[in-house]
C-alpha cells in the first residue's frame, strides 16, 4: 500500500514540474510580431532629401471613389518654399499590380509651395501609392505617400 502512495505523489510530482515548465516556457516565449501596414505619414523627406513634402486631401477626408483634389507643399530642407516646380504624378495599388485609374495633374501654383493636385480617384478600398517626381532649382527628386482607403 505504501508504494501505491510513492507513486501517486511521483506521478503528482512530475505534473507539477511539467505545469511548471509550460509556465516558463510560455511566459519567456517571444510575442509574435505585430503586422506593420505602410507608412501613412502625410509628411517625408524625399528619397534624397532636397525636399521636405506634405500631402493632404484638399476638403480635409478622402473620398473613395470620387475625384478628388489633394495639396502637395514642397519646402526645400532649408525650410525655404519650393516655387513652381515640375512635378510628375504616378502611382497605383501595388498588392493589385495596377497603377491609378486616373492621370493626377498640377492644376494649380498656390504660392508657398503648395501645389493643387487634381483628378486622383481612389476607385476601391486597399492601399494605393502614389509617386511624386519633384524638379525644382534645388534639383530633382522624389516621394512616395501611401493612402490606405
Amino acid at each position: 500500500m505504501a508504494s501505491l502512495w510513492r507513486y501517486l505523489l511521483a506521478g503528482l510530482g512530475l505534473a507539477a514540474l511539467l505545469v511548471g515548465i509550460l509556465a516558463v516556457v510560455y511566459l519567456t516565449a517571444p510575442q509574435s510580431a505585430q503586422t506593420v501596414g505602410p507608412d501613412v505619414s502625410r509628411t517625408k523627406k524625399t528619397d534624397n532629401g532636397l525636399y521636405m513634402a506634405s500631402f493632404v486631401p484638399e476638403r480635409g477626408v478622402v473620398r473613395h471613389g470620387e475625384l478628388e483634389s489633394w495639396l502637395l507643399t514642397l519646402k526645400t530642407k532649408t525650410g525655404a518654399s519650393v516655387e513652381r516646380a515640375a512635378i510628375a504624378i504616378s502611382g497605383g495599388m501595388p498588392q493589385h499590380n495596377h497603377g491609378l485609374p486616373t492621370s493626377p495633374q498640377v492644376t494649380d501654383y498656390l504660392g508657398e509651395g503648395r501645389y493643387r493636385i487634381e483628378g486622383l480617384k481612389f476607385t476601391m478600398s486597399g492601399w494605393w501609392q502614389l509617386r511624386f517626381a519633384i524638379s525644382s532649382g534645388a534639383g530633382s527628386d522624389t516621394v512616395l505617400f501611401n493612402v490606405v482607403l
